[in-house]
């Protein structure tokens, strides 16, 4: 049975993501994904025009008469969530952490999903994988999935993308749209994100905090890293700690914007205190018209 509490969460939850679904897929989310393939339809009669190459020998020799064989695109997908719940995305300055933005585009994404009649899975991962969920379809399957993204409580506290990503490679032989929602605050994931992009469509969803550009000017404040627990003592107001702060986040920026280039991958980037369903539809529409271009 689940707590009151967590049942208010995921029902306010799936309120708030009714908007951004409609407008999902007021054509954006069914455009900017490809099927999985041709699938046989029907047997009709020949017409001028068809090709050659489509006419069904077999039917035709019985019914003596030319018939050709009719196909159309598989448009059932499977949607695979991988959000990252390392120790990182228990932080939040702006009254959410990046777990519970995590949490809230992934609904949006699995509703808009089951809505197209696709399938969802999840995948949760810290420093491994804790917690793997089959794609399938229906309400009641996603209501599962939100509720795992915002109950389970990590085992590890660091952050392996290449675990998530190996073990999608590893089970996952069909091609699925595959959203890996994490803050990205890791280095050396290029070779296993190119590794999953070959084989599947990877949309990186990259959730950031304010204080992750700039921390506010706080005087001797004593700083914890969430995942390795190391703890710092930092003076916030001084210029050359803030200096080397911002750069070094610059510069973390700039090489993961690299990455998702050279792998020309469509990115997602979710800051707090934004509207997040916004942001996603704004991402979908920029992806729809990219691939009309």
């Amino acid at each position: 049975m689940l707590p009151r509490e967590l049942i208010r969460r995921i029902r306010r939850l799936e309120i708030a993501t009714r908007r951004v679904v409609s407008s999902l897929l007021a054509g954006q989310y069914h455009s900017v994904f490809k099927g999985r393939g041709m699938a046989f339809s029907e047997v009709r009669p020949y017409q001028p025009g068809d090709e050659i190459r489509s006419i069904d020998w077999n039917v035709t020799a019985r019914m003596n008469d030319a018939h050709v064989k009719v196909f159309t695109e598989e448009r059932e997908l499977t949607v695979m969530l991988l959000v990252d719940i390392s120790g990182s995305q228990g932080f939040g300055s702006q009254g959410k952490t990046k777990g519970e933005m995590a949490a809230e585009v992934a609904a949006q994404i699995a509703f808009s999903a089951i809505a197209n009649n696709d399938r969802v899975g999840l995948v949760l991962f810290s420093d491994q994988v804790e917690l793997v969920i089959p794609p399938k379809k229906g309400r009641k399957h996603v209501l599962r999935v939100v509720t795992e993204i915002l109950e389970h409580r990590a085992v590890g506290r660091g952050t392996d993308l290449a675990a998530g990503l190996t073990w999608l490679l590893r089970v996952a032989k069909r091609r699925a749209v595959t959203f890996v929602i994490s803050d990205f605050l890791v280095r050396d994931y290029e070779t296993p994100l190119r590794a999953a992009a070959r084989t599947h469509d990877v949309i990186p969803v990259v959730v950031r905090d304010p204080f992750e550009d700039a921390f506010p000017k706080l005087g001797l404040v004593e700083l914890e890293d969430p995942e390795s627990g190391q703890r710092t003592l930092v003076d916030t107001s001084s210029p050359i700690a803030a200096t080397g702060f911002q750069l070094a986040m610059q510069a973390r920026r700039a090489e993961r914007t690299r990455v998702f280039r050279r792998l020309e991958l469509d990115a997602v980037e979710l800051r707090a205190g934004e509207d997040h369903g916004e942001a996603l539809v704004r991402f979908f529409r920029l992806r729809a018209r990219r691939l009309a271009a």
